[in-house]
């Protein structure tokens, strides 16, 4: 008969195997094994998206991240006047079968949205929100997941960060106030400052990104994207990005993105590029 101490430690040490099994495999705030992460870009009318869209896609490329759950939207955008940005060439590159449209068919990009959203919340998964944009898309996707999932609470289960006072403002009113009650709304400081507790990605000095990205993937994603850029950057009306003209560099809507993560004190875009340049090589 085993006696009473070595039961104890026997228990002891089943109890710390249980534990270690149990415990969640975490990136920052994100649950790696159940958890996923809603890219969306407004892509009007600023080209800032665009370069956003590139820095999230080096960021999924990231050894770290190769389990990560993401999908991305393009045209989550709100009531802002302006000419869109096409980046659907670019959306394919850097984000394969894991994007929806919702500039070209709203509804059917939503239903798209929600149909991964409410798999994931069904099985046990958080959604995390990357709002690159203003809340009416959002909006309609928690309306969506209310409807499909009545006894999910979304104000524990959907996680939306924004950095922007300008895409608050550009949202449609009823839509931001609908999010902010009925999700974890969380309201970072702007990604366009330095030293301020968000990424700081915005600069109008030159960034030799060239230099630092060396995967041939992520080099045609980047290559897409300023071509892109270079193009509609302030034309026919278009916000002309100061940065951009400048020939700097403005992926600011990913402060969010860097929050969620845990990498929220990158100090400039270089930083960004040396952090997952030193992960992939």
């Amino acid at each position: 008969m085993l006696s009473k101490k070595i039961i104890l430690v026997l228990s002891v040490i089943c109890l710390a195997c249980t534990s270690e099994t149990s415990s969640p495999k975490l990136i920052g705030k994100f649950n790696v094994e159940k958890d996923l992460y809603l890219a969306q870009f407004d892509c009007k009318t600023d080209t800032d998206d665009i370069l956003s869209v590139a820095a999230v896609a080096t960021i999924l490329n990231d050894p770290r991240f190769s389990d990560v759950k993401y999908h991305a939207v393009a045209g989550a955008y709100g009531i802002q006047e302006g000419l869109y940005v096409p980046p659907n060439d670019l959306f394919e590159i850097a984000f394969g079968h894991n994007w929806s449209d919702a500039h070209t068919n709203f509804e059917q990009a939503l239903n798209e949205v929600s149909k991964v959203v409410t798999n994931t919340l069904k099985d046990g998964g958080d959604i995390w929100i990357a709002e690159a944009g203003q809340s009416d898309f959002s909006a309609a996707l928690v309306k969506n997941i209310k409807s499909f999932l009545p006894t999910i609470d979304t104000k524990t289960r959907v996680h939306i960060v924004q950095h922007s006072d300008w895409n608050e403002n550009q949202a449609t009113a009823d839509d931001l106030t609908y999010v902010k009650e009925n999700t974890d709304y969380i309201k970072i400081p702007d990604g366009n400052v330095v030293g301020n507790g968000s990424a700081g990605l915005y600069t109008e000095e030159k960034v030799n990104w060239k230099s630092y990205i060396t995967d041939l993937h992520l080099v045609e994603v980047w290559e897409k994207a300023f071509e892109i850029v270079n193009k509609y950057n302030g034309e026919d009306g278009r916000y002309n990005n100061p940065a951009i003209a400048k020939g700097g560099i403005d992926f600011s809507d990913v402060s969010e993105t860097c929050w969620i993560y845990g990498f929220n004190d990158l100090k400039n875009a270089d930083q960004f590029f040396k952090e997952f340049f030193s992960s992939n090589n």
